[in-house]
């Protein structure tokens, strides 16, 4: 008996080519064993059988469009601009444009439900039905009425947390959920953009977040125990995820992507069955479906390994071989042969041009493990943390240019990948690609010896200020003469759209300097004088001149380059447009002398000198990935020491280092923290470790958990740190209660700024009485939860006015007990 392989050359729509994945155009298979024949039909047969794999992945692409076209819609539907089939209209355009750029890519696993009007989190919030009680939801679809004030509150009720997304900048609504949430099944948008799609001519895989990752990544909801097991909810969210999937089959689905991100985390051996029980429950419910199970942002630890490896009813794992390397390891030391391995070797989180022979080798080393036909090329995660298309860069020089790959060009990298595994690899375009790398690896851009050479030398001190914080503090209350509760804004004001325009206008040369310094003057004497009238005690210049606190910086800095529409979404509409790090970093001159001078000169009360802090234009940009992270770090740190040094030069005497994203970087391991904490700490005070007593030093950190790094934000020895408090239910406090000593100067958020809701000054006065319960009088501040400007000028002048009223209520109640 012989095999025979018949070559098959049947249109991509053929019934036969869509229900076998693995199958490309002209892809050849065995069907039948005959007897031995004529050697002449053997060669005309094509005996010689090589099997084709052309299985291309993208985990998620940006759901903001290439010129921030959904931006624009949300925010002109929320200002009641436009209507509701309006936005629709704009995101199905969206949607569309997507998927059909994929297709025509050659991505053969192509995601649906990744879309999102706000939030993935809130969707599935949404699809379990797990509305919290006070948005009044009376059931039914859910509805922008009711999604929307979710995310954002209105003028009655405050929105849901904000909290980032694992180690990124993107931030995610978290669930509130309870013994009493009546889980439903209350929208149906996965199911629908799966037929959306459909009706396109685009076959997609609808992704879900898993349900234990959903439930890992909640809170107790307010009145509900903080040690509620939340995992004891996993049997009351199944019956609503079941009833999805069984739509999705209905409606013709074959494969479906269950993202849980959890598994990089150290999870304990509960946490660990919990995916174990899920996925035995949904078995029936899946059977008939290839199931994805999608995991991204680190390793997986060996135990959850082991776990999702054995999980029933699953097809296929997604792995990130990005930022998890050494879940290759466990792949080597045993992979279960019935099941598809999605390889992310294209990097989600960057945007430099992927090292496609180096990702060949891998991807060949793991097909001689898994096999030829189990493995699929894809992205180490979601598209949505890179920009769009490097097609639509104008700023950025043709070398620089030849670097980067940003989702659109990612798309043709999984591509040229998934041929090149297949046997068809494009030699130009490999060539290209070690052609650029080499370009950029010998660029004299790139280099800076004194700059090597000056961060080499910080290793050999921990640059502390020379006297402790208390008598720090002491001098410069004796320097400021500030009140008990001083107030204090965190540093932007609204930027309206005529400051933008103007800004613009400066750039592309159509005003002249002389005229955008004496318009930023004017608009800088506004700020300042609307302070004053509202009795703000340590004031701030409102930052007209800036455009984004990292980029602002990074364009005066060397070593770094700029996109015109690198944007990638922070959280709803905000999108930010991180700088590029291409090499070593230093000031060439002052950078916020001439504008903090200029607003201190118009006011006797103190003006803040305000800087981004180097972990977070670290944290907030595209970083260079030929050297440590740390060094790229140590060289901003003194590039921002020098500009600290040159503020305390010009007379400012209180000067805030933004360290905002310090928490975001944090490791998703125990084990990683500890070394990225100490040279992110080390980092920010190198910037202020030269200042005099009586200069104070502030910081700020916005929308993370920083309960668990509560003794490393000690360590920054700031003077002064204000921090989010408000949305998270005053999470912050509750370290304090439970015995932390904090002696330094600090400011927990009164109210949320990312919300239209105002509160009043009661309301405030109350979150001060909760903070002075657990804080000292002499060491607390009065501050909103972060800058200002995302706000209209008519919403800042209440909730500020209602601050400082509610600042002198507690003055005066504090004078009252003397």
């Amino acid at each position: 008996m012989k095999q025979i392989s018949l070559l098959f050359s049947t249109p991509s729509s053929s019934p036969f080519i869509s229900s076998s994945p693995f199958l490309s155009f002209g892809s050849s298979i065995s069907i039948f064993t005959i007897p031995s024949i004529n050697p002449r039909v053997t060669q005309f047969l094509n005996l010689n059988f090589q099997f084709r794999t052309m299985a291309s992945h993208v985990v998620g692409y940006p759901r903001m469009g290439p010129k921030r076209e959904l931006k624009f819609a949300l925010e002109s539907f929320w200002d009641g601009k436009s209507s509701s089939e309006d936005l629709e209209k704009v995101a199905a355009d969206l949607r569309s444009s997507i998927w059909k750029q994929m297709a025509e890519a050659g991505i053969k696993y192509i995601p649906s439900n990744t879309f999102s009007y706000y939030d993935q989190v809130l969707d599935t919030t949404a699809m379990l039905g797990a509305v919290p009680p006070r948005y009044s939801w009376k059931g039914g679809e859910i509805g922008f009425d009711v999604y929307f004030p979710m995310a954002r509150g209105n003028a009655s009720v405050p929105a849901m947390e904000m909290t980032k997304w694992f180690d990124t900048n993107y931030h995610y609504i978290v669930p509130e959920l309870g013994p009493d949430v009546k889980f439903c099944y209350a929208s149906h948008k996965a199911v629908n953009e799966y037929k959306e799609a459909k009706s396109l001519g685009v076959d997609t895989v609808p992704v879900l977040v898993g349900p234990v990752s959903f439930l890992l990544l909640s809170k107790a909801a307010k009145g509900v125990e903080k040690s509620f097991p939340l995992l004891s909810l996993i049997d009351k969210i199944l019956p609503v995820y079941k009833e999805v999937i069984a739509e999705l089959k209905a409606a013709g689905a074959s494969w479906i992507q269950f993202d849980e991100p959890t598994l990089v985390k150290d999870l304990d051996s509960h946490q660990l069955r919990a995916f174990t029980h899920a996925y035995s429950e949904l078995e029936s419910s899946l059977s008939g479906l290839n199931v994805l199970i999608e995991t991204y942002f680190a390793d997986v630890p060996a135990e959850a390994f082991k776990t999702v490896t054995a999980l029933k009813g699953v097809t296929a794992l997604g792995f990130d071989l990005v930022r998890g390397s050494k879940t290759l390891d466990l792949i080597k030391s045993g992979f279960p042969l019935e099941k598809y391995l999605f390889a992310g070797v294209v990097d989600g989180r960057n945007i430099w041009a992927n090292d496609l022979a180096s990702s060949l080798s891998t991807l060949q080393a793991i097909e001689n493990i898994v096999g030829k036909d189990k493995l699929v090329v894809s992205t180490s995660c979601s598209l949505l943390h890179t920009a769009v298309d490097l097609v639509n860069e104008t700023k950025l020089d043709e070398e620089i240019k030849s670097w980067l790959a940003f989702a659109a060009q990612k798309l043709v990298e999984v591509n040229a990948l998934a041929k090149a595994l297949a046997g068809q690899r494009d030699e130009a375009f490999f060539s290209a690609n070690a052609a650029a790398r080499t370009s950029r690896k010998s660029s004299p851009r790139v280099i800076n010896e004194a700059v090597q050479k000056a961060a080499a030398s910080l290793k050999g001190s921990d640059h502390r200020r020379a006297t402790n914080v208390s008598a720090r503090l002491e001098a410069q209350q004796k320097k400021l003469n500030l009140p008990v509760l001083p107030t204090t804004t965190i540093g932007s004001f609204p930027q309206t759209l005529e400051l933008r325009k103007v800004r613009r206008e400066y750039k592309a040369n159509k005003i002249s300097g002389e005229g955008y310094v004496k318009y930023i003057t004017e608009e800088i004497s506004k700020v300042v004088k609307l302070q004053e009238e509202l009795d703000i005690d340590v004031l701030v210049h409102g930052e007209p001149e800036r455009n984004d606190m990292v980029e602002y910086f990074g364009e005066q800095l060397s070593g770094f380059a700029f996109t015109a529409n690198g944007w990638v979404q922070s959280y709803g509409s905000r999108c930010v447009k991180p700088p590029i790090i291409y090499g070593d970093v230093s000031r060439p001159k002052p950078m916020t002398v001439f504008w903090s001078s200029l607003a201190q000169s118009m006011s006797k009360r103190p003006m803040k000198g305000m800087l981004t802090g180097p972990v977070t234009i670290l944290n907030w940009s595209f970083v260079r990935d030929d050297q440590p992270r740390f060094e790229t770090c140590y060289q901003i740190a003194l590039a921002i020491k020098d500009e600290v040094e040159d503020l305390e030069k010009a007379g400012i005497t209180v000067i805030q280092i933004d360290e905002a994203a310090l928490r975001e970087g944090l490791p998703l391991r125990k084990s990683e923290e500890a070394f990225y904490l100490n040279w992110a700490v080390h980092s920010f005070r190198i910037t202020n470790c030269g200042v005099q007593d009586t200069t104070q030093i502030h910081t700020h950190m916005c929308y993370s958990n920083f309960n668990d790094i509560i003794h490393s934000i000690i360590d920054m020895d700031a003077d002064v740190i204000t921090i989010e408090n408000s949305r998270s239910d005053e999470k912050l406090l509750s370290v304090f209660r439970e015995g932390v000593k904090y002696g330094a100067g600090i400011g927990p958020g009164v109210y949320d700024i990312h919300s239209p809701r105002i509160p009043s000054a009661e309301e405030i006065a109350d979150r001060i009485s909760k903070m002075l319960a657990v804080l000292d009088t002499n060491i607390l501040w009065v501050n909103p939860d972060c800058g200002l400007k995302t706000r209209k000028y008519t919403e800042v002048n209440l909730a500020l006015s209602n601050m400082v009223a509610a600042a002198k209520i507690l003055r005066a109640q504090l004078a009252s007990t003397k």
